[in-house]
């Protein structure tokens, strides 16, 4: 069943809208640069945030739970979260008191700004089946068998040639004297992470293959395909937002999320488009993109291929829950953020003050930080999950708004010790 996101009443001009894309891959990126302490954070009550008396807190204490199931080993959050656990479905006036009662809340700044990018994310649902046929001639890839990480500080980046050995399947470690020989200057850089994803050639570690290699087969055979698929675009959109649905010819639904990627740092499309004079950016949208891509089909594989990175998919549990975040708890539509983990701590409640997409109407909700994405860097930067399926597609591709946030942690815990 679809998620019922918000309780909001859109005109038909904007419902008849077809789907736009947001840039990003909601996924968590081993080996991640220590965090850092948001600039500029100032403390206060939640019942001093805007329109904080307006909001029906009580459909934010899901998604704290959620969160709980994580964050309750941690001595600072293990009360909050028993009292969460025990608060009434119902009683919106005890979860306020709740929030205002046990929580401090920060708001973010960088720099002088304090104000930031929301953007939207959401479950894509495609067609498929398990079999290849004419119809369905797109593989879904697991995680390559022949693909191995290694984890290369970001200070050993420039020191040539180094060695290392393997610790185990798909792993290698740095190693001097080892057998293995990697030159960091092959792979893309990354500031982001310190893991390289690569493949074995010898005793060379070479960076793993691109899109638009990929594309041209070159993982057929070394990587299990988990379902097949009618549209190469939709795919490419699926690997966009990490996780989704695929809908099989029995008619049941086969849910993936993100099980790995191939190494390369994202790169938008839309952009390359609006750099190269395809489109304003405007019309950069996902379906801009798509409308582009129905005019000019001979340019689809390098349009595609300009964005390097390749998502590999799992199988998640059949059920309808929401799709597995980085934090390693489903999400909730309309109640889950994406951030960048090395300024808010994932897990944590975030005051999220917006506008609605294309619309100055404000938009204000206590959501929580339950997932990241390759694209998502800064403290002041957000991507709000919109739930499963065609209407929450149209909501997240339409948002690209500017907006506020206030971290909410239990009360004696500052935003350094909570990072």
């Amino acid at each position: 069943m679809k998620q019922t996101l918000f309780k909001k009443s859109w005109p038909l001009w904007l419902a008849l809208l077809a789907l736009a894309g947001c840039t990003t891959t909601p996924s968590v990126t081993p080996g991640r640069p220590a965090p850092t302490i948001p600039a500029g954070a100032d403390s206060a009550s939640p019942a001093a945030l805007p329109a904080w008396n307006d909001q029906a807190v009580g459909d934010s204490i899901q998604g704290l739970r959620q969160s709980c199931r994580t964050l309750q080993k941690k001595p600072a959050w293990s009360g909050v979260c028993r009292e969460a656990g025990a608060l009434a479905d119902n009683d919106a006036d005890a979860a306020r008191r709740f929030f205002e009662n046990r929580f401090t809340a920060w708001k973010l700044r960088d720099g002088g700004r304090d104000s930031g990018l929301i953007t939207g994310y959401y479950e894509p649902l495609l067609n498929g089946s398990l079999n290849r046929s004419d119809r369905t001639p797109w593989p879904v890839y697991g995680a390559p068998r022949d693909m191995v990480s290694v984890d290369v500080p970001m200070s050993q980046r420039n020191r040539g040639v180094l060695r290392a050995k393997q610790t185990g399947p798909g792993r290698l470690a740095l190693a001097t004297g080892g057998n293995i020989e990697i030159n960091p200057a092959d792979f893309p850089a990354d500031p982001r992470g310190i893991r390289m994803k690569g493949r074995l050639s010898g005793s060379r570690l070479l960076p793993y293959f691109t899109r638009g290699q990929i594309n041209q087969g070159s993982i057929a055979g070394s990587a299990p395909v988990i379902a097949w698929v009618e549209d190469p675009v939709e795919l490419f959109f699926l690997q966009v937002q990490g996780s989704g649905r695929i809908q099989l010819d029995d008619g049941s639904f086969l849910h993936v999320g993100f099980a790995d990627q191939n190494g390369y740092p994202y790169q938008s499309i839309g952009k390359w488009l609006v750099d190269k004079g395809e489109m304003t950016l405007g019309q950069a949208s996902m379906q801009g993109i798509k409308d582009w891509l129905a005019k000019n089909p001979q340019r689809r594989d390098e349009l595609l291929a300009v964005n390097q990175s390749y998502i590999f998919f799992k199988q998640l549990p059949g059920d309808n829950g929401g799709p597995i975040g980085a934090l390693g708890v489903p999400l909730t539509g309309g109640y889950s953020i994406a951030v960048d983990p090395r300024y808010i701590p994932l897990g944590a409640p975030v005051y999220l003050s917006t506008t609605w997409p294309h619309s100055s109407e404000p938009l204000t909700r206590l959501v929580h930080a339950q997932d990241t994405g390759s694209a998502i860097k800064g403290a002041l930067r957000a991507d709000l999950f919109w739930g499963y399926g065609t209407e929450a597609g149209m909501y997240a591709g339409r948002m690209k708004q500017q907006g506020s946030l206030w971290l909410l942690l239990p009360k004696g815990v500052s935003p350094g010790a909570a990072l």
